[in-house]
């Protein structure tokens, strides 16, 4: 719970079978094949680049004003995404001949300290200037977030209200570079495309975990929509990609019974709630950890009750090993998340507005996997449609009908 993306975590493929991908040269990771991430075949995919496009390159700091002249460089986490984004993204995109950019600047911004919380009003640019951010958003083509802190709901609808395309790169390290960031964003969407069909219109899935002897199960409505996806392709103005992409999701209508949160807490609490109304409301009972945090979370569900909304449900569709960062690790076949919170970026009614207090207005993933969550083990995920019910995953296996569409 409370996606933290500095989070690091054990790698293993439990959970998804290794890609067949084996060109004459590869990148193995846990026995999985990639081609060597390449920064101009990426961009290229992803927005059907067509050459003099305008970049700017985002990333958060504690002390944004530290951009100026690349200062923050010498503090920065070796492999962590303030050094992505400049060495990854930024330098290499600024020196590409291949994709010809009409400009590439840097800028960087306070770190605003949860998950897709409103951004802050100002940027700082490589001079130590400060400038509006709406000032520079509309002057790009494309904008390419790469922090630590998910910025995929607010910049979602400033690219709706400016018109520019983008794309969000939270928490990623070297091992999200060389394996989720190298794969062909073509064949992503073509595979999440097919899950999704086979997904589309259910009325709910029921999800079981097993914690520490109890089996929490809940009921997730969904009142028979189509699902969407997470796929990476770009193409149209005021739309953004989270990347690595790879998702089929759906914003639930209503949610009924009990669910476990694994807390990113050093502690690691773990705690069951029970959820009526489509809300998280009470604590049923604390298996692990801090009272006292699970209590103080409560309280803010409580003076700011969309806080508490079950606003997300999601199902990764990618064959990819742990990355130890919710940005990859969800998008694995698999492993299947829940989020509260905002959802007007994926289509729901839940934004900014919606909030009593705006330091509550996040979206947080909770994602269950073997690796991230093993005392929460996540049973089965059932669809119901149309009077049928019908197997989706099990202990992190996907069911012999979504093997099919692989």
């Amino acid at each position: 719970m409370m996606d933290d993306p500095r989070a690091k975590g054990a790698v293993s493929s439990e959970g998804c079978a290794p890609a067949a991908t084996s060109p004459a040269a590869t990148v193995e990771i846990d026995g999985y094949r990639f081609p060597p991430f390449d920064l101009a075949r990426l961009l290229r995919t992803v927005f059907e680049l067509e050459g003099g496009e305008r970049f700017g390159v985002f990333t958060d700091l504690p002390q944004p004003r530290e951009v100026a002249a690349a200062r923050f460089l010498s503090a920065v986490r070796p492999g962590g995404p303030q050094y992505h984004a400049w060495h990854t993204i930024y330098e290499p995109l600024r020196k590409s001949s291949a994709l010809a950019p009409g400009s590439v600047d840097f800028f960087a911004y306070a770190e605003v300290g949860g998950s897709n919380l409103e951004l802050p009003p100002a940027v700082f640019d490589l001079e130590g200037r400060e400038r509006p951010l709406r000032e520079v958003l509309a002057e790009l083509d494309i904008a390419l977030y790469v922090g630590t802190w998910s910025a995929t709901a607010p910049l979602t609808a400033l690219a709706r209200q400016l018109g520019f395309r983008g794309a969000t790169m939270h928490g990623i390290n070297d091992r999200v570079v060389a394996s989720g960031l190298a794969v062909d964003y073509r064949e992503v969407s073509a595979r999440a495309e097919r899950l999704r069909r086979h997904l589309s219109r259910a009325d709910a899935m029921v999800m079981e975990w097993q914690v520490d002897g109890e089996r929490p199960r809940l009921e997730v409505l969904l009142g028979g929509q189509e699902a969407q996806k997470s796929h990476g392709l770009v193409r149209e103005r005021g739309e953004v990609a989270n990347l690595p992409a790879g998702e089929v999701y759906y914003v639930p209508v209503g949610a009924e019974g009990r669910m476990p949160i694994q807390f990113e807490d050093p502690e690691r609490t773990i705690a069951i709630f029970s959820v009526a109304g489509g809300s998280i409301r009470t604590l049923e009972r604390l298996v692990h950890g801090s009272r006292r945090l699970v209590e103080d979370w409560l309280g803010v569900i409580a003076s700011d009750p969309a806080a508490g909304m079950i606003t997300e449900l999601g199902l990764g569709t990618q064959s990819l090993p742990w990355a130890g960062t919710d940005i990859q690790d969800e998008k694995i076949i698999g492993t299947a998340h829940l989020a509260t919170g905002r959802s007007d970026h994926l289509g729901g009614a839940i934004g900014p507005q919606s909030f009593r207090d705006l330091r509550n207005a996040s979206h947080n993933d909770i994602l269950y996997t073997p690796v991230k969550t093993p005392r929460v083990r996540l049973e089965r995920v059932r669809m119901r449609r149309g009077g049928e019910e019908s197997l989706v995953l099990e202990r992190y296996e996907p069911a012999a009908a979504l093997r099919a569409l692989l």
